[in-house]
């Protein structure tokens, strides 16, 4: 979907500049200050800014959505987040399991040997296409 690309967009400049800060130093502390302090960021702009906008141009126009809402101005009905949420979460703990094994087998999180570095970043790039795929498919209503 179109929002994936844009997440991708926003996203893909801090994965390099985490991947720098991981290895400038010998713990990944300012790699993982990054990835938090920047996604907190895109999401709280990426979905604020947004609904702040359209509130703002919605109540200018003097749309009245009383009906619906029982207030003026704008309206947006209640969707499916139930699936999006139990998805998001299943996969949020697995990669929070997953970074513990690896902090109890490679002594780090983060790096470590190629033998364990490149199938974990695989499985980490699988739950996020896995996520993504499963979203998709309840957009378009195939289950």
């Amino acid at each position: 979907t179109a929002i994936t690309f844009v997440a991708l967009g926003t996203s893909l400049p801090d994965t390099f500049a985490s991947a720098q800060a991981a290895t400038a130093e010998e713990y990944a502390d300012a790699a993982i200050g990054n990835v938090t302090g920047s996604n907190a960021v895109n999401v709280f702009l990426g979905l604020g800014l947004p609904w702040m906008l359209s509130s703002i141009y919605w109540y200018l126009q003097g749309d009245s959505d009383e009906f619906m809402s029982g207030t003026k101005g704008y309206y947006l009905p209640a969707g499916d987040l139930s699936f999006s949420v139990i998805i998001f979460t299943s996969l949020a703990i697995t990669a929070l399991l997953t970074l513990l094994i690896r902090n109890f087998y490679a002594e780090g999180a983060l790096g470590g040997t190629a033998w364990l570095r490149k199938p974990s970043a695989a499985f980490f790039v699988c739950m996020w296409l896995t996520y993504v795929g499963l979203a998709s498919a309840k957009i378009k209503g195939w289950f």
